[in-house]
């Protein structure tokens, strides 16, 4: 991943391009196939569709972290027969079992619940079987244990197989920090071990950066949704020196070349959002030159629409 800082002219203020919605964050490819996926599908878009997905997933190769990444982003853009149309295609091949169980993960978000548990579970276990080296059968078969709120005898086994292939996976880590939440199946304490831990063990600037940050920020949302003297106090987390350390460790996102996992703008939209939320508002400018004009939907959706967020606490921060 490029990233720069914005040229600043001499006079007058800073030039900002209109923020855009950019789910595939600074993945050009991904965001074409994207695009095709989004617009209206018929039986013959369907088998091109297949086929742009096929040759997008195997332009990545053995770069898990890539391939995690552009798997959600295809999933969550394809439409329900996608994946059944390409199995019929390459019934022998592994990739179009990998995104089908990838896309039902998906469906099984929005809807809020797993149509089919068993088969799902299944279905990742075989692909799993089919390219033993690949963690992203292993990160759905989490996202679905997670989902069905599964006890943790049988999430750990799941974990350790993911981290026996790609040990600092950003989407497995996130599942685990889902998982383990007090909202879920875990405690605020559980929570913390985690994150404690994978920072100890975690190489500097590694794909689970902002995991650190995605832990304050549930925090700091739960407080909010406390309610009463309680949420009044929400904004104090931030100056606690947890919070405090954790963010100038954050703010080192932003010298060249310090990230380069395929997540990292969406990091970098999480650092913005957790800079304005603890009124430190000039360096939150310095993370919003850095993004220039990629939006990423989450945390920004957490207070309305995600553009309109991100635009309004934009200008705040480069005219502060």
């Amino acid at each position: 991943m490029r990233l720069g800082f914005l040229g600043m002219p001499i006079f007058g203020r800073r030039r900002t391009s209109a923020p855009r919605l950019a789910p595939e964050l600074d993945d050009a490819e991904l965001g074409r196939v994207r695009k095709h996926l989004t617009a209206p599908q018929v039986q013959g878009q369907l088998d091109l569709s297949a086929g742009l997905v096929e040759q997008l997933l195997r332009d990545t190769g053995t770069d898990w972290d890539l391939r995690t990444h552009r798997l959600a982003v295809l999933a969550e853009a394809a439409s329900p027969g996608l994946a059944q149309v390409w199995r019929r295609q390459r019934p022998r091949d592994a990739d179009p079992l990998v995104f089908q169980v990838w896309a039902e993960l998906a469906q099984a978000r929005r809807d809020g619940a797993v149509e089919d548990p068993r088969g799902l579970l299944e279905r990742c276990h075989r692909a799993a079987d089919l390219v033993p080296a690949d963690p992203t059968p292993w990160i759905a078969r989490l996202g679905a244990l997670r989902l069905l709120s599964r006890p943790s005898e049988e999430v750990y086994p799941v974990c350790r197989e993911i981290g026996s292939r790609d040990p600092w996976n950003r989407a497995a880590h996130l599942e685990m920090l889902g998982y383990l939440s007090p909202a879920e199946c875990g405690s605020h304490a559980q929570a913390l071990d985690f994150v404690d831990a994978v920072r100890a063990a975690a190489p500097a600037n590694s794909a689970v950066a902002g995991l650190e940050l995605a832990l304050l920020l549930e925090r700091y949302r739960a407080t909010l949704a406390a309610g009463g003297v309680t949420a009044l106090g929400a904004r104090r987390r931030w100056t606690r020196p947890d919070a405090e350390a954790a963010l100038e460790r954050a703010l080192t996102w932003t010298l060249p070349g310090a990230l380069s996992h395929a997540g990292a703008p969406a990091d970098l939209n999480l650092l913005a959002y957790a800079l304005v939320q603890a009124g430190r508002l000039r360096e939150a400018a310095t993370v919003f030159e850095v993004l220039g004009a990629t939006v990423a939907p989450w945390p920004w959706a957490l207070d309305g629409e995600p553009l309109q967020q991100f635009e309004y606490w934009r200008e705040q921060a480069l005219t502060a």
